[in-house]
């Protein structure tokens, strides 16, 4: 199967990455590379580009798309949350821009086997490393019913999920859940008929919360862009697409912070934390799709594209 792979807010993204031909520009989210061709595009012999992703298939597929540009380009199989030690083992000290688009590519979803979707009845995976141990039915199998109300809860936004944590629990006790079908069928037993009948697909949001905790995306996200913005050269930037409000939420916060890291009380009439603010953010508001993109990607609808510029005092 091909990797097919819609790049959402493409152009804006581009723009905003401001790309020079010499610069230094790393894709964390590689996937089918359709913002990294753009990127590789715009560099001249002495730019370098490095992609990474933790999927096999999207690095082939990049490899692929990209060999035109292979004397510019280093593709990696990793999690971006390894993306600066990684660059500092390879030499590089500063990159001139830094590219994330979260989220499941369309092929992912797609490929049944993978078991991202609620759509296809398949075995029961999400892993986006299929070199990792756990996956979404070790999940579905083994939490105690109070965490996977907590993941379901936390992570999906569900408001049922104390009653699809009992379903789950109670349905694995005759048999082990296998597959994304069964669980789509606890899920909807689990929520009222009533309530099924709004709010798009009844397994939308436990699905969404099982491939977080499988890939611990949250926690990645939050424990990498630190380091990201203080790789940056003065003027970089880091660009950052997300497509649900709990990782927009953790960028907006940790950009801010960058912005203003004082921890001094408000009523000090001047700082003396002595915490220097790191850049600025570029987008007050996140940058969403036109209208126009949102009617040829459904997928776009949710995503959002959020901007941090680093600035370095003299």
């Amino acid at each position: 199967m091909e990797f097919r792979h819609r790049s959402v807010l493409l152009e804006e993204t581009i723009e905003n990455l401001r790309v020079k031909p010499e610069g230094i520009y790393v894709d964390g989210t590689l996937g089918g590379a359709g913002h990294a061709l753009e990127v590789c595009k715009r560099l001249s012999a002495t730019g370098r580009f490095i992609g990474i992703d933790q999927d096999e298939d999207a690095i082939a597929a990049a490899e692929d798309r990209l060999r035109e540009y292979k004397d510019r380009v280093t593709v990696l199989r990793s999690n971006y949350c390894y993306m600066v030690p990684e660059l500092k083992k390879r030499g590089i000290t500063a990159a001139d821009g830094i590219l994330l688009d979260l989220g499941v590519s369309s092929y992912q979803l797609d490929q049944a086997e993978r078991g991202f979707t609620y759509r296809v009845d398949a075995p029961l995976d999400m892993r986006m490393d299929r070199r990792q141990e756990l996956t979404a039915a070790a999940v579905v199998n083994t939490y105690s019913e109070e965490k996977l109300y907590q993941v379901i809860r936390d992570y999906g936004e569900e408001r049922f999920a104390k009653n699809i944590a009992k379903h789950i629990c109670r349905r694995r006790s005759e048999k082990e859940i296998r597959t994304t079908g069964e669980l789509v069928e606890i899920i909807r037993a689990s929520i009222p008929a009533k309530m099924r009948m709004t709010g798009g697909h009844p397994a939308k949001r436990t699905f969404q919360a099982i491939r977080i905790e499988v890939n611990q995306e949250l926690q990645v996200l939050a424990d990498s862009l630190d380091d990201m913005i203080h790789f940056l050269r003065d003027g970089g930037r880091l660009c950052v697409i997300t497509f649900h409000s709990l990782e927009d939420r953790i960028v907006k916060n940790i950009f801010r912070k960058n912005e203003n890291p004082c921890t001094c009380p408000p009523e000090f009439p001047v700082c003396v934390c002595g915490k220097k603010p790191a850049g600025f953010v570029v987008t007050r508001k996140p940058v969403v799709p036109t209208e126009e993109e949102m009617n040829a990607n459904s997928r776009s609808k949710s995503a959002k594209l959020r901007v941090f510029e680093r600035r370095i005092e003299a």
